[in-house]
């Protein structure tokens, strides 16, 4: 960072009172940053466990205070509240903070501010689902043009880390932000910004459908280049129109179809530009092939055609939307293909926690036996089974609240066969997956997209799809 920057923010904030909220990585890491330019930093978290109490030792070696046990109560004389992304609003030290007529940001607000002079430019991403699938591509597609760059924000190492290593280190950063981060980051303005999709989600943080759109739209607010929407998806086209940007910056769409002016969309299995080329109203540029992306499932290539207009928005040539497509290796857990057996192709998808997610998946297959299940957290249905009928063979349902599944199956897919293992312990897994080797045919695929949230059974997503994928290879091997 350069010394000008620097000698600003200790002049704003050096002795100001500050409360961070929450002890997770994003606090630890606004507390460490915020200390390190003068400011006196109290966190406060409600947990009360020896790891709790460990960070917290850490921390007061550094200077920065810690109260343990109650996150309700605002410290006397904060001057301001960072929060950790999962906070409510609701939460009543954010009441206290109002109240006492005291602002609250996140992370990425903080991270914003600590930018200096000649900062890299941020393209960010956000949308219900794909959020992170097309950071990465974003970040592999600019590496490929030779910049220097880092996949930051809801991933990776903590974005104000990052931002503190100075203006020169690096040339433009792929920003993945959460709805819960674009709701606590006022001043963010983004080179260019995209939102995938809208779908349902975390309502019960938000409030309403709308204040979580609303959030979502924040990503476009003073975009300077490019704000890039799904023709497919309205509500994302809406976002935009009510957009504040810069003058001169354009809509961007992308589509699985062809594309129009302005568009970026597929041709014949090729992905083609038609927003950032001369005389868009009678030009294509060809930038890969529907092949060049790892899995090339339809929601996947949406997610590339994103990631291609936001790196076209910054410049990037065409070869380098190519190499990096080709290059970039998606994160376990989503729709990765663990084995075949038996001429069965077995798809791990364990990310898909939500109907949304889910829906992309079961479109990606002609057969498929589903195995579904866990927490719902207030999700319906009727509308992703409705879809996904014509292509199942069978289900086998887990976890929890896998009666809100079934049932939506006997109203709109009776004819199908429904497992329902009444098991919610981890060895369900494997059980699961031996019900869906006796359901399937050669040819079909075996999809574990749960819909659901998987803390009923397993720690998180990662060991749900490690179990689904342990019991494929002891299914192979009782198979040979």
């Amino acid at each position: 960072m350069g010394s000008q920057e620097v000698t600003t923010f200790q002049d704003t904030w050096h002795g100001k009172n500050i409360t961070v909220a929450g002890l997770g990585v994003s606090g630890v890491s606004a507390a460490r940053a915020l200390a390190g330019f003068g400011a006196s930093v109290t966190v406060v978290d409600g947990g009360d466990s020896e790891a709790h109490r460990e960070k917290a030792a850490l921390l007061n070696e550094a200077g920065i205070s810690v109260q343990l046990g109650d996150s309700t109560t605002l410290p006397d004389g904060t001057d301001l509240v960072v929060t950790s992304p999962g906070w409510k609003p609701t939460s009543p030290l954010f009441a206290e903070a109002a109240a006492a007529g005291v602002d609250v940001v996140g992370d990425v607000e903080i991270a914003w501010r600590l930018r200096g002079p000649n900062a890299a430019p941020w393209l960010a991403i956000t949308g219900t689902n794909g959020k992170t699938t097309t950071t990465q591509m974003l970040a592999s597609i600019l590496e490929a043009a030779g910049l220097r760059t880092a996949a930051v924000g809801n991933i990776g190492t903590p974005i104000i880390d990052v931002v503190l290593q100075g203006d020169d280190a690096y040339d433009v950063f792929a920003v993945e932000l959460s709805s819960y981060q674009l709701h606590w980051a006022p001043s963010l303005r983004a080179h260019s910004g995209a939102v995938l999709n809208l779908a349902p989600d975390h309502l019960d943080w938000h409030g309403s459908m709308e204040a979580y759109a609303a959030d979502k739209g924040r990503i476009y607010e003073g975009n300077q280049v490019a704000c890039v929407y799904n023709v497919a998806d309205k509500a994302t086209e809406k976002l935009v129109e009510k957009a504040d940007v810069e003058e001169g910056c354009r809509a961007i769409g992308f589509t699985l179809g062809t594309p129009g002016p302005s568009e970026l969309g597929v041709v014949d299995d090729i992905l083609v530009d038609r927003a950032f080329v001369e005389n868009r109203q009678k030009n294509a540029q060809e930038l890969a092939e529907v092949s060049d992306v790892n899995p090339p499932a339809p929601h996947n290539i949406a997610n590339a055609l994103a990631a291609a207009a936001l790196a076209r928005a910054f410049g990037v040539e065409p070869q380098a939307v190519r190499e990096g497509l080709r290059n970039f290796r998606p994160d376990a857990h989503r729709i990765a293909h663990v084995a075949d057996v038996d001429g069965v192709a077995y798809v791990d998808d364990s990310k898909a926690t939500n109907t949304h997610a889910a829906q992309a998946s079961l479109a990606s297959y002609e057969s498929i036996v589903w195995i579904a299940g866990g927490l719902a957290k207030g999700a319906t249905f009727d509308e992703l089974v409705t879809g996904a009928a014509k292509r199942l063979r069978g289900v086998v349902l887990i976890g929890a609240d896998r009666a809100l599944i079934r049932e939506a199956l006997e109203r709109h897919a009776p004819e199908v066969p429904v497992v329902d293992l009444d098991r919610t312990d981890t060895g369900a897994m494997s059980a699961a997956v031996q019900e869906a080797a006796r359901l399937a045919r050669e040819g079909d695929t075996v999809l574990m997209a749960p819909a659901c949230a998987s803390m009923d059974m397993f720690t998180n997503y990662n060991k749900r799809g490690e179990a689904f994928a342990e019991a494929v290879r002891e299914l192979g091997a009782t198979s040979v």
